[in-house]
């Protein structure tokens, strides 16, 4: 289904789809690097170790979500990152691999998509310049 822009919230350039879905798999050394994008992103944990998505929200507040199979340890199979935010992903130290999805709504395009400039970031964010350091590629 094809959402018309003016369905949509300001900021959208066009038409949407109303949901997007992929999966991905992500190993040691592997990571999601620093973006953000102008739609709600819905993380899903499918099998593995646990994952580490790091939030850095529009006001600078940082969060973590921990995805995976062990509820006790505070691990969740799902989690929603808001639209806006900056975000990353990466194994939890010592895991062997994690198979994770997201779905978008209003559906991804990459006119929505912002990758960080490691730089740019880390100025905005210092007292996150480790972590985004760490996970942005330039």
């Amino acid at each position: 289904m094809i959402l018309p822009k003016l369905g949509l919230p300001s900021g959208f350039k066009g038409p949407r789809s109303a949901s997007t879905a992929i999966y991905f798999l992500l190993e040691p050394g592997m990571f999601s690097a620093f973006h953000r994008i102008q739609s709600d992103e819905l993380w899903h944990f499918y099998a593995g170790d646990p994952l580490l998505v790091h939030v850095i929200d529009e006001d600078g507040e940082y969060s973590q979500i921990q995805l995976g199979p062990s509820h006790d340890a505070g691990e969740v199979f799902q989690a929603n990152v808001a639209a806006g935010c900056w975000f990353a992903a990466e194994l939890k130290p010592g895991g062997e691999f994690a198979l994770v999805g997201c779905t978008v709504a209003p559906g991804f395009d990459f006119a929505d998509f912002e990758i960080a400039s490691r730089a740019r970031l880390a100025g905005t964010y210092p007292r996150h310049s480790e972590l985004i350091h760490r996970l942005t590629r330039g």
